[in-house]
């Protein structure tokens, strides 16, 4: 997964700290999805089991996908709160 810089990120910050807080952003956009996402009860056409199965790997790719196209800021955060500790 390619993924494009933090702005303003410290020098020190490497791509693998940016790749790591942008996973972590994702994986909170996941569960924020999970309990935003209706129930099969509200819709009357379900894809059943097969949708119940899948549903988690469609939310983990909508949470990566809107970190990509910026996210709510939560990985810029992470890696700022990062800068403020390594200069203790």
């Amino acid at each position: 997964m390619e993924t494009t810089p933090i702005a303003a990120a410290p020098p020190w910050a490497t791509p693998a700290l940016e790749r790591a807080a942008k996973e972590l952003e994702a994986g909170f956009l996941a569960e924020m999805l999970r309990f935003a996402a209706p129930t099969p009860d509200d819709h009357a056409f379900t894809g059943g089991v097969g949708e119940d199965q899948f549903a988690s790997l469609l939310r983990d790719e909508h949470a990566r996908a809107m970190v990509e196209a910026g996210g709510i800021g939560l990985a810029e955060r992470i890696v700022r709160a990062m800068a403020v500790a390594q200069d203790g």
